[in-house]
């Protein structure tokens, strides 16, 4: 990704030089979310906010990525089967992906997914799968159309396996 002068989309870690205010994604929390919350959860280190910046520095959406660990009965039995018998397996949260609604059917929340999971298998900590917890049937459905798989008792939360995730970026 380069520079948003050029034209180019460019994702960057939340900072303050971002324009939160004027964002809009239709769901009230995830707006207040943006506006009042990522801030300090990132100061607290609690999860890494990233927004996408248009080129004339308009944030068009943001997700979050924090650490998580999901117990192994949780998993889909086929895929318990090649994890070591651990209590947790540790995994990636992909939290709060949202674009702003007026800029909705653009690809930016798949331009926003292919920069989460590419900085998700650069990662040096260790991680089985990215997981996300999708908030209504429409997220549900996006995130399985990109080859997300959902937990066996938790429809509305996913994974895809990091090794999955790895060969996208070879």
């Amino acid at each position: 990704m380069s520079s948003s002068a050029e034209g180019i989309l460019l994702v960057e870690v939340l900072g303050v030089q971002h324009d939160r205010a004027s964002f809009e994604s239709g769901v009230e929390a995830l707006d207040r979310y943006l506006r009042v919350q990522a801030g300090q959860d990132a100061r607290k280190n609690v999860a890494a906010p990233f927004i996408l910046v248009l080129p004339d520095g308009t944030v068009a959406g943001y997700y979050t990525l924090s650490a998580a660990a999901v117990a192994v009965g949780d998993w889909p039995a086929q895929t318990v089967r090649k994890l070591p018998r651990y209590p947790l397996i540790p995994a990636t949260l992909l939290g709060r992906l949202t674009v702003d609604r007026r800029y909705r059917g653009q690809g930016y929340g798949r331009y926003l997914l292919a920069d989460a999971l590419s900085r998700c298998v650069k990662s040096e900590i260790a991680s089985f799968a990215v997981v996300v917890d999708a908030k209504d049937e429409n997220a549900r459905g996006f995130y399985q159309r990109e080859s997300f798989l959902p937990f066996p008792d938790q429809p509305m939360r996913l994974f895809r396996p990091m090794t999955d995730i790895a060969k996208l970026f070879e």
